[in-house]
């Protein structure tokens, strides 16, 4: 028998969507501040049975600015916040590279996404990604994720605009990962 086909996935860009982002980097866990609603929201799309699934850029890796240990702890904070808020994050997919390794993970790539749906069996085109910026939607686009929902609580201002100058287009723009997460579940067909 074959894996069954996970529908209903939900890709969550994390600086800048789950958590406050900075230009210095999120290097240690006193500065991985969660975005007020984030919780909330991943709640609402754990309760509405969506599967939620981090993808995420982490050059600090490869700047030498965090350790892979502390990474790990910041994950198991992120998701233990999200349990005890009654969500659940499935899973981290994380690129640890520089912009210019060329490799296929990096967002905008869609590497990670691609590594997941081999993982969970993910039907990528009935898959949401939502993120606070351009390389989120293109990843999403590149991907083939069904919808995209760009948020606004991160550090790019310009993500609009550069969306609009690659002609890309995201389903919709939302405040934060709260009115993210409701826009889903009001305009997605309910889980199987």
């Amino acid at each position: 028998m074959g894996q069954t086909i996970v529908n209903n996935v939900v890709f969550l860009d994390r600086d800048g969507t789950i958590n406050h982002d900075s230009p210095d980097y999120i290097k240690n866990r006193s500065e991985f501040k969660l975005i007020p609603g984030s919780v909330e929201a991943i709640r609402l799309l754990t309760l509405g049975g969506f599967t939620s699934i981090v993808i995420t850029n982490q050059s600090a890796l490869a700047r030498k600015l965090i350790s892979p240990a502390e990474l790990d702890r910041i994950h198991a904070i992120m998701k233990a916040a999200m349990t005890s808020g009654g969500g659940k994050i499935t899973d981290i997919f994380f690129c640890p590279h520089l912009p210019n390794e060329g490799c296929d993970c990096r967002k905008p790539a869609p590497g990670l996404l691609l590594q997941a749906q081999l993982k969970y069996n993910i039907d990528l085109p009935m898959s949401i990604m939502v993120g606070d910026s351009a390389k989120d939607i293109e990843c999403a686009r590149n991907a083939g994720c069904g919808k995209a929902v760009l948020v606004k609580t991160g550090k790019d201002d310009a993500a609009e605009d550069i969306l609009k100058a690659k002609q890309i287009d995201a389903d919709y723009t939302a405040k934060d990962l709260f009115e993210a997460a409701n826009w889903i579940l009001a305009n997605s067909p309910l889980p199987n």
